[in-house]
């Protein structure tokens, strides 16, 4: 029977996704929104499984356009191995999960392969930025100066 972790650990699990979509989407990245269909875009896509198991967690992916897709899967189905299209597809997943881990490792987040064959080119954040660690992009106290504002004329006349 399929368990799952408790509610707190599920939160901070979604947390977690969270954080890693905001840090690859600061860097630029189309990153694929929760639930969204995967037929309608490409992009980083952050997955959370909340199994208790060893197969659960944040997993990260990385999926091409739907037409290198298209093109990849009717190569494959037309068992046409050699097409330079499935080995093209092959080397843009592996360069952009090498992209992604170094891009997460910078700012914090410790990830590894997720070295399961239900989830193959994919990572598998174990854990994000130290708590209360601000992100590089959020907003800096110096940024908010507030000098050119003044205090309106008091008494009500302008």
């Amino acid at each position: 029977m399929f368990e799952r972790v408790g509610v707190e650990e599920s939160a901070a699990l979604r947390k977690l996704a969270r954080r890693v979509r905001d840090e690859l989407a600061a860097a630029g990245l189309p990153v694929a929104a929760p639930g969204l269909d995967p037929v309608l875009a490409g992009g980083a896509v952050v997955d959370t499984d909340d199994g208790a198991d060893a197969a659960g967690g944040v997993f990260v992916a990385w999926q091409t356009s739907p037409r290198l897709r298209d093109c990849a899967s009717r190569a494959f189905r037309l068992k046409q191995l050699d097409e330079p299209v499935l080995r093209h597809s092959s080397v843009v997943g592996a360069a952009m999960m090498q992209a992604m881990a170094q891009i997460l490792a910078s700012v914090g987040f410790s990830v590894e392969d997720a070295r399961d064959e239900y989830r193959p080119q994919q990572l598998r954040v174990l854990a994000g930025p130290l708590s209360g660690q601000r992100s590089v992009w959020s907003i800096r106290d110096d940024e908010l100066d507030l000098s050119g504002w003044q205090d309106g004329p008091t008494g009500g006349a302008g």
